[in-house]
């Protein structure tokens, strides 16, 4: 499915919840698609179980999955992770980015540039202003 960098200073648990909302905002996951089970997972990639129920209870928080109980962890369809306190959050820290890109010289037609091609290929996202 995926490789994490176990040499890498961020903890195992938030790359695995990097990867995964990676997986689902890019619909290589679908909506209501089971997501491999904690034991599967864990020895898939060689970590502690404990690590993946640890990462899936942080993208249940963020709305991106649901648990049903005995059945395992599904993606979630509603969209609940583009809650208004989400949308908010991000565009502070990308204010923050963006200053700092600002800051260290990166031109503002760069920038502009780079939201324009994500844009494209990503299919444009809905407005919420």
């Amino acid at each position: 499915m995926f490789e994490l960098d176990l040499r890498s200073r961020k903890p195992i648990y938030e790359q695995l919840v990097d990867k995964l909302k990676e997986l689902i905002i890019n619909e290589i996951l679908k909506p209501d698609e089971q997501l491999p089970s904690v034991r599967t997972l864990a020895q898939e990639l060689t970590i502690n179980p404990n690590t993946i129920q640890k990462a899936y209870r942080e993208l249940e928080t963020q709305g991106f999955i649901y648990s049903q109980q005995g059945k395992g962890s599904f993606v979630n369809p509603n969209n609940e992770s583009r809650d208004a306190g989400k949308v908010n959050s991000i565009k502070t820290e990308l204010e923050k980015l963006i200053l700092e890109a600002l800051y260290l010289g990166v031109k503002a037609e760069e920038l502009i540039q780079l939201i324009e091609n994500l844009n494209a290929s990503k299919g444009g996202g809905d407005s919420n202003d």
